[in-house]
């Protein structure tokens, strides 16, 4: 009679709470930095163009087109 066991590799000792919480510290959810554009006060990321006014330390960066404006065929 043979038998087909398969050996697995098995952890020496438990982990503990500790070290399993040490090991996954660097794992935590980061809130990312935000300010808000001078001159339209819309929410943007820090030494970024306002996707808002097209604005980037009170110059005109970029012209947006307006988005009500209607299409001529």
């Amino acid at each position: 009679m043979t038998l087909d066991i398969q050996l697995f590799a098995v952890p020496f000792r438990k982990v503990s709470k500790t070290r399993k919480r040490m090991r996954r510290a660097h794992n935590a959810m980061v809130k990312p930095g935000v300010c808000t554009c001078p001159n339209c006060g819309e929410v943007i990321k820090p030494h970024r163009v306002c996707s808002a006014c097209g604005t980037y330390k009170g110059k005109t960066e970029v012209v947006l087109k307006e988005e009500n404006q209607e299409e001529v065929a």
